[in-house]
């Protein structure tokens, strides 16, 4: 059987995709067929700890953070940050299954690296029930789509965040920019961090935007913590019928899981991504801890007034506040680029493998991401309910990929004998995919309703 890679080795950046290895071949080069492939890196611009855990925090810490408060809104102050904490455990547990699944079929295929996302969806179901082993490479293309759909509609609500953003300063200003030029001026850096071609060097834009959204956040919490009300005059739990809008801005905030592989494949040393005070653990205890503190603070603050983004409560005339939403837009338009790179190391294999061999590789890819961040501009310029439409994304393909996938393909993988999974992680996983398909089902809904509200609202009557 020929085993295809589309991981992110990251040792070259003129050739993304790691080439077929024949089962034998692979065999002749670790000396004898039983030998297991070491973790320890071969990658000479391996990233250290401290770098893979910036790009984690970057990775999941957007313009979600800050739509925390009006996730708080539809939950309440209590039940809020306890769900919070919970979707934020069980989003983690479904990465380490994802990295557990990861690992087994790196093992079973003689792998080097681990496999990509949708390979291991695949490898799992090849290497599961009879039943199920004719699907392998459909489930694999559909993994693949969603993740491709996923990260260009957020780098598309980028653009729009950036923009909007920008647009209330030159505003405030008396600065007169036309909409479509505002974007057109934001596309020149994004597209210069676009073409960074490997994590390595994406770490510095990845540590400034960190750095950004930390002292925006913690502007904006300067500005949320005077004056409190008592907790008494907010929803302790609100109403039922809002909880499946707090679960899709949740869910939406923990955006991270297509970065768990590629992160850890670029590692130095990658078993320090999964182990128990590895870079996955100790990033995403911060980032729930942020999203919690945040989100509660920022309803107690304003309450039901609280808007979709924390930074449109600030003053309007304050300087300070005025250089919150500069920083921000500035983190988050450095943070287009990791969103960005997921979509097209899955993309750009696909792409030589059909238009291939290229002479110039590398100016190859080059432009095949300049087009690509075009169109993400395109589709920013030409829908203005963005952000509606995008949220529909997250209920449906969020969902699928942080809390449907990992169970399932444990699930699968745990099949290989005639006893099955224990009863223990059966009901688990089948526990988490049936709260994850309410969650899709119910902010399915809701992020509709919204969408056909928006519209009929802009109708004239």
């Amino acid at each position: 059987m020929n085993i295809e890679e589309t991981s992110l080795n990251t040792s070259n950046a003129g050739n993304r995709s790691d080439p077929e290895v024949n089962g034998d071949q692979k065999k002749q080069e670790n000396g004898h067929s039983d030998q297991r492939v070491s973790d320890e890196p071969t990658n000479e611009h391996a990233m250290s700890y401290l770098e893979t855990i910036v790009h984690v925090f970057k990775g999941n810490i957007g313009p979600g953070l800050f739509a925390m408060g009006d996730a708080m809104k539809n939950a309440g102050l209590i039940l809020g940050p306890v769900l919070t904490v919970i979707i934020g455990i069980v989003c983690v547990h479904c990465q380490h299954l994802l990295l557990q699944c990861s690992k087994r079929m790196r093992n079973k295929a003689n792998m080097q690296t681990y496999p990509d996302f949708a390979r291991t969806v695949e490898l799992c179901f090849e290497n599961g029930p009879p039943r199920l082993r004719q699907w392998s490479k459909t489930m694999r293309i559909i993994v693949n789509v969603f993740l491709c759909v996923t990260q260009l509609g957020f780098c598309c609500v980028y653009f729009v965040f950036v923009s909007t953003n920008l647009q209330q300063i030159w505003n405030q200003y008396g600065i007169s920019i036309n909409d479509y030029l505002n974007l057109v001026i934001i596309c020149a850096p994004i597209l210069l961090t676009s073409l960074i071609t490997n994590l390595k060097y994406l770490a510095p834009c990845s540590v400034v935007a960190s750095a950004c959204m930390l002292i925006g956040t913690g502007i904006t919490l300067y500005f949320s913590v005077g004056d409190l009300p008592s907790p008494s005059e907010r929803n302790f739990v609100a109403s039922w019928e809002t909880l499946p809008l707090f679960f899709g801005t949740t869910l939406f905030a923990f955006e991270g899981i297509s970065l768990v592989l590629p992160l850890q494949n670029a590692m130095k040393v990658p078993r320090n991504f999964h182990r128990p005070a590895g870079v996955l653990n100790v990033g995403m205890c911060f980032v729930t801890f942020l999203f919690t503190g945040l989100g509660c603070l920022g309803y107690l603050k304003y309450g039901d007034k609280v808007e979709g983004s924390l930074t449109l409560n600030l003053p309007e005339d304050d300087q300070l506040a005025q250089s919150v939403k500069l920083l921000i837009s500035l983190g988050v338009l450095l943070g287009y680029a990791l969103q960005f790179f997921i979509a097209i190391q899955i993309m750009w294999p696909g792409i030589q493998e059909k238009f291939g061999p290229f002479t110039h590789p590398i100016i190859g890819e080059f432009a095949f991401r300049t087009i690509m961040v075009l169109v993400t501009l395109a589709i920013a310029m030409t829908v203005p309910k963005l952000s509606l439409f995008i949220s529909l994304n997250g209920a449906l393909c969020s969902t699928a990929l942080a809390l449907v996938f990992p169970p399932f393909i444990e699930l699968v993988s745990n099949w290989e004998d005639s006893k099955g999974p224990g009863a223990a992680i059966l009901l688990k996983n089948v526990a988490i995919m049936v709260v994850a398909l309410l969650g899709f089902i119910t902010g399915s809904y809701e992020s509709l309703a919204q969408i056909i509200r928006a519209f009929s609202e802009q109708t004239p009557s």
